[in-house]
C-alpha cells in the first residue's frame, strides 16, 4: 500500500482552495485563453477592482498566478501552461459527470 505525500496533499488543497470560490475559478478559466490585465478580469467576470485584486493575491498566493509588469501595466498569466490543459479536463469530466450542467465552452451552472 503506498502512502499519500504530504507536500502533495498540501499541493491539491490550494488548488480546491483556489476553485472554491467563483472569481477565483473565473480567473483561472479567463487566463487559460492568455495573460489578461486585472481591469480587464474585473469587467469581464463583473467585480470591482478591489475584488479582483483581492483574489488575484490569493491566486499568486497558491501559486497559480503570476504577474509581469509591463510599463504602467501589469499582466497575469497562468503560472504553468498545464494548469490551462489541466482546468479543460476538469472541466470536460464536469460535464461528463453532469452533461446538464454545462457545456466546456459555455458553462451556466452555478
Amino acid at each position: 500500500m503506498s502512502t499519500v505525500a504530504l507536500p502533495h496533499i498540501s499541493a491539491l488543497s490550494r488548488m480546491g482552495h483556489a476553485l472554491s470560490d467563483d472569481t477565483r475559478t473565473g480567473i483561472l478559466l479567463a487566463l487559460r485563453h492568455g495573460p489578461a490585465r486585472p481591469s480587464e478580469l474585473a469587467r469581464q467576470l463583473d467585480v470591482s477592482k478591489q475584488v479582483m485584486s483581492n483574489q488575484l493575491a490569493c491566486l499568486r498566493g497558491c501559486g497559480l498566478v503570476v504577474s509581469t509588469p509591463q510599463g504602467r501595466n501589469v499582466w497575469y498569466s497562468l503560472a504553468d501552461p498545464r494548469l490551462g490543459h489541466a482546468l479543460g479536463e476538469l472541466l470536460e469530466l464536469v460535464v461528463t459527470i453532469d452533461p446538464a450542467c454545462c457545456s466546456p465552452d459555455g458553462c451556466t451552472c452555478s
